[in-house]
């Protein structure tokens, strides 16, 4: 996409009026309030619906958005690295509103209680059936890490999710936790459930003996006459950040020459339009989209970052839109194209929050997930405690969800410290909330759980965290794998996210004492990705922390949250303090 710098300025004020604060509607009824978030204006010729990480919440729920989402190097003070009230400034927000709930952590516990709950497959069908109403032939595509991250999801093998999403009217996909079901279930759902309806479409992933494509490398698929390509980009470093042996035939990649040349080879049969619908996360999508030329816009996930507003890319060729659609069901994106002349000569976006409360569920939607849930309602709904305190994961360093988690793996097996990981999925729960089954599901559920208890010495300790960290914040995106850091209860330690690699983690200290790097120590931890960990016969990470939920005496009270005190990179608009 060629622009102009007086027009790329002109998309950029374009983008940020279509954020626009709602001040004005901040008091009105959830009718009016619908009106003013949904109300959005046809706009050109081709139109792309984009949804991810919805992490299998078919029912409406709370999500907490970072007070903590640090950019170093490059991408400090750029999106997606802004939170609170610098996200809502870059955005054009106003404070108070429903779009800065949907969009931050400010206020939670209020704004939560006020406009209610997010999400939802019912609520989430109604908004897609809206915007197809008013934009005619737009594809609604899937962003991936769709069939994991709930009970259901768990317990169905993703049938409860493919159903979903079929029912939605998903038509093109590519995946990351999809492929923690292992390779013959991943398949069987794209032979079986996905033919003749949904593509699943991944440049990036080819089999190790002789990188033949697994998965279609992209579709064309024709709006209004135009044809679009929709490219698939997988998460590059799934048999890294997941267990290898799920995956154990096919090796992954970001492979930027072979997605150039999906690009040109889209183009050359015809393609006016080029999308690359990724897993990347999206510092690592910014990245790429400098070095690859031709696509018109990269629809991200992985991340979990809810934008607002739109980035835009400069390459070789021209310009590249960058975007990301949250996660949890919270968000739909909406990209407008038009096109003329056989290109992008302009564009519109909007990302609009799923609020329940002023979307109707959609009866069909609505009555596959009541049957869909039926045989689990009694396992799901059980109460294990109630929770005195907000519960919360999203967050570079910790979440008091996480905190939970932590404590009773410690108390429940002895432990002196438990790392839980940086996983971005999980719900939250307002005080006062029944701490039920489901939500302990919504926190652990994956298909490698196992909950494990290793001695560990002090040198290893610093590895651990240093590895990860490094993860987190190597100044090079490629070298990020877009979690957050490891959980860590017991050990307190001082972390510089601008120090070097090896560099980052100084003062770690138990019970106010230095860790030495030549004793051993009891850790806990869950969700190991060696395949000998998963023959150890080792319980589940929900039956230890239910057993410890059952015996806090009904209530859980407010977690303290274990986190790093930070010795560099602050102050920085994508920390907020505690």
């Amino acid at each position: 996409m060629n622009l102009t710098k007086r027009e790329f300025l002109q998309l950029m004020g374009a983008a940020s009026v279509a954020g626009m604060g709602l001040a004005r509607w901040g008091e009105a009824d959830a009718a009016a309030t619908s009106d003013a978030l949904y109300d959005l204006p046809r706009f050109g010729n081709v139109s792309f619906l984009h949804m991810t990480d919805c992490h299998a919440q078919l029912q409406p729920i709370h999500f907490r958005e970072p007070s903590v989402n640090l950019g170093i190097a490059g991408m400090q003070g750029r999106l997606p690295h802004l939170v609170g009230e610098h996200l809502l400034k870059a955005a054009g927000i106003s404070a108070g509103t429903a779009q800065a709930h949907a969009l931050t952590y400010l206020d939670f516990e209020q704004a939560a209680r006020r406009y209610g709950k997010v999400g939802g497959f019912a609520h989430l069908a109604t908004l897609v059936r809206r915007m197809r109403a008013s934009r005619p032939g737009a594809l609604l595509l899937d962003g991936g890490d769709t069939w994991q991250g709930s009970a259901t999801a768990l317990w169905t093998k993703g049938q409860d999710m493919v159903d979903a999403a079929k029912l939605l009217g998903v038509d093109v996909m590519t995946g990351h936790w999809e492929f923690t079901l292992g390779m013959e279930r991943v398949k069987e759902i794209i032979d079986k459930d996905f033919a003749g309806q949904v593509d699943f479409v991944a440049q990036n992933v080819k089999t190790t003996d002789f990188g033949d494509p697994v998965f279609k490398p992209y579709v064309i698929r024709p709006v209004n006459g135009v044809p679009c390509a929709i490219i698939g980009q997988a998460f590059p470093y799934t048999p890294i950040a997941n267990p290898r042996y799920l995956v154990a035939d096919w090796e992954f990649g970001i492979q930027d020459e072979n997605l150039q040349k999906m690009v040109d080879e889209a183009r050359g049969k015809g393609a006016q339009v080029v999308v690359v619908l990724s897993h990347n996360g999206m510092d690592v999508d910014l990245k790429m989209a400098s070095r690859v030329s031709g696509v018109d816009a990269i629809l991200g996930g992985h991340t979990h970052d809810g934008m607002p507003v739109a980035s835009l890319v400069e390459n070789r060729g021209g310009k590249t839109i960058v975007t990301n659609a949250g996660s949890n069901g919270k968000f739909l994106g909406v990209l407008d194209f038009d096109v003329k002349g056989g290109k992008v000569a302009d564009f519109r976006y909007r990302l609009l929050p799923v609020f329940a409360n002023m979307l109707p569920a959609d009866a069909a939607m609505g009555a596959l997930i009541t049957k869909i849930r039926a045989p689990y309602e009694g396992r799901l709904g059980e109460v294990l405690a109630h929770t005195e305190g907000l519960l919360y994961r999203r967050g570079n360093f910790n979440g008091s969800g996480d905190q939970l988690l932590l404590d009773a793996l410690m108390d429940v097996q002895g432990a002196e410290i438990a790392f839980s990981p940086g996983f971005r999925w999980g719900t939250s729960l307002l005080p006062g909330q029944a701490i039920t089954r489901e939500w302990l599901m919504d926190m652990t559920a994956t298909t490698y759980s196992y909950a494990t208890v290793t001695e560990m010495s002090g040198e290893m300790l610093k590895t651990v965290l240093e590895d990860v960290c490094d993860n987190l914040f190597n100044p090079d995106p490629y070298y990020q794998q877009g979690g957050d850091m490891v959980r860590v209860g017991g050990l307190q330690y001082s972390c510089n996210p601008l120090g070097a690699a090896g560099k980052r983690i100084e003062d770690m200290r138990l019970h106010g004492k230095p860790i030495e790097a030549g004793r051993t120590y009891k850790v806990a931890g869950w969700a190991p990705v060696s395949e000998e960990a998963a023959k150890a016969g080792n319980p589940q990470v929900w039956e230890v922390v239910e057993r410890w939920l059952k015996a806090q005496g009904g209530k859980v009270t407010p977690r303290k949250v274990n986190e790093p005190r930070l010795t560099g990179g602050l102050p920085n608009p994508g920390y907020a303090a505690a």
